[in-house]
């Protein structure tokens, strides 16, 4: 686990042990087995109780086959392994009924996903702001808990690429969040909400790579309870951390122009429920486009069916789109705990590429962008505290 990661988790496990030391000390008395009374400050106990731990694990099992995809040495190769996807802790502590703060820790990756402190301006939802590091507004899906979302592949072709959740290798694996400034309200019971929000545009635990700030701005209208209407846009400029492989003339360490938008619907019904977008994004000249829709059907109670189809053309201009289907079931035995059996078809894929030298190790070389067909069967076990 990196340094930062250890600093924060060693002061939240010291206010969660001080919290649990003090609410339970006796406020009286000093008798042979009781303890003194507390000497925190009221406010500092206060703040110890309301402390709330939550946590979730994902792991599971996934095996590949692609009868194009080729090993360093030009062999064909199916693919399985057992896999830890991700270990969350999550502490939010709601300091009073304004004032809110949340970290969230990755033990898997070992990474701080999240560290921000929130406040309510208003005596209703019409205004309040949150700064720090957190899930950014673009897309509806990037703002939702993985521990929610039905694919176990988690999100759709277009919001892991657009949103900077890890395939955009131009600003890398940043987990759809970034650091920045957010303003938030909703009005009419709820029926609107909006949200604006500068950021760095560099993503995560890091300094902007330059003097420019993104924009992000998220609206929803919710006509009824079970349906809500999102629109979501991103105007910025990125700074490449790597050469990707679906736009090659932008080299590291340069600037370039970062845009997306974003419209859809979530509807949330007892028959089923249904969340589909349309998104669009442009990196320099480069356009990317793509939507998708995924639904979930009970079947009897607690069994679920899962369905998905998702397109994403990760650059408009040389044609390189992929078509991918989801089709499977989730079983929730507790709570948020469920299991999950999935199959994935994708009709593309990058192929690593190498240059063979006689007498010396094969030569990465990078990546290239495949049309073939992938098939692949997943399955997961996701237990959560909460």
């Amino acid at each position: 686990m990196k340094v930062k990661g250890r600093f924060f988790l060693t002061i939240m496990l010291c206010i969660l042990g001080f919290g649990q030391m003090f609410a339970q000390a006796p406020q009286g008395g000093t008798e042979q087995g009781q303890r003194g009374p507390s000497k925190l400050p009221d406010w500092a106990q206060d703040i110890a109780k309301r402390v709330q731990i939550d946590a979730y694990a994902q792991a599971g099992f996934s095996y590949q086959h692609n009868g194009n995809v080729k090993d360093v040495y030009g062999n064909k190769e199916d693919y399985n392994t057992f896999d830890l996807k991700r270990v969350f802790l999550v502490v939010a502590v709601p300091i009073n009924d304004r004032w809110f703060a949340m970290f969230m820790n990755d033990f898997k990756g070992g990474v701080v996903h999240e560290y921000w402190t929130s406040y309510r301006f208003t005596n209703n939802k019409a205004f309040s702001a949150r700064i720090g590091q957190f899930k950014h507004a673009y897309t509806i899906e990037n703002g939702m808990s993985p521990t929610e979302l039905e694919t176990i592949d988690v999100c759709s072709e277009g919001v892991t690429y657009l949103a900077g959740c890890g395939s955009d290798r131009l600003i890398g694996t940043q987990y759809g969040r970034d650091l920045g400034l957010e303003f938030s309200g909703e009005s009419n019971d709820g029926k609107f909400a909006y949200k604006a929000a500068v950021m760095n545009g560099q993503g995560v635990n890091k300094t902007d790579g330059n003097s420019e700030k993104d924009f992000i701005g998220h609206l929803e209208y919710r006509p009824t309870p079970e349906l809500n209407i999102v629109v979501t846009g991103q105007i910025g400029r990125g700074h490449a951390v790597e050469r990707s492989s679906y736009i090659d003339h932008i080299m590291p360490g340069q600037d370039y122009k970062r845009n997306r938008w974003s419209a859809g619907f979530q509807y949330k019904g007892k028959p089923f429920t249904l969340r589909a977008e349309y998104l669009e994004g442009r990196d320099d000249n480069v356009t990317s486009r793509g939507a998708y829709a995924t639904g979930v059907v009970p079947i009897i109670k607690h069994l679920d069916f899962v369905g998905s189809y998702d397109f994403f053309n990760y650059n408009v201009k040389e044609h390189m789109y992929q078509h991918k289907a989801v089709a499977g079931f989730q079983y929730w035995f507790h709570k948020h705990c469920r299991v999950q059996l999935q199959y994935v078809y994708k009709s593309a894929y990058l192929q690593d590429n190498y240059r063979m030298i006689p007498g010396q190790d094969p030569v990465f070389t990078g990546k290239s962008f495949e049309k073939g067909a992938n098939h692949a069967i997943m399955c997961q076990l996701q237990v959560r505290l909460k």
